[in-house]
């Protein structure tokens, strides 16, 4: 049976991804790539504290819907924080450290889900890039 496996609900993940205005949100749909997780989900702050606060965040938030990590890492360092859902993984990344690691290249074999069905999540503006220095 092929396409016929159903998307899992990311909806409290986004939305707890969002809440500390986390940046580019990608989730990655892994399942035929790994047997480690089924999505993994891939934001970025702009510090390490941001980072931190995020992780902070969604783990607090997906606690009260009832969603409990079976393991969290490195929350307090604020450059790569993991926090592990078994089906879904959520790596936040400080901005220059995700773009060293670039795991959106080492997984290029897993489909993007599309996350714009889910009314939170708003793609960047065209025009709209915090690039100038």
């Amino acid at each position: 049976m092929t396409g016929a496996k159903t998307e899992p609900d990311l909806k409290p993940f986004v939305q707890a991804i969002l809440g500390r205005k986390a940046m580019e949100l990608v989730a990655l749909d892994v399942a035929r790539v790994t047997d480690v997780a089924d999505v993994f989900m891939i934001c970025s702050g702009r510090s390490s504290r941001q980072v931190s606060a995020i992780a902070e965040y969604v783990e607090s938030e997906l606690k009260k819907a009832g969603i409990r990590p079976l393991s969290v890492e490195g929350v307090k360092d604020g450059q790569w924080a993991l926090i592990d859902y078994g089906y879904v993984i959520i790596h936040i990344f400080y901005d220059p450290v995700r773009r060293f690691y670039d795991l959106e290249s080492l997984w290029a074999d897993a489909r993007r889900i599309d996350l714009s069905v889910y009314p939170q999540f708003q793609q960047p503006a065209e025009g709209s890039d915090d690039s100038d220095e």
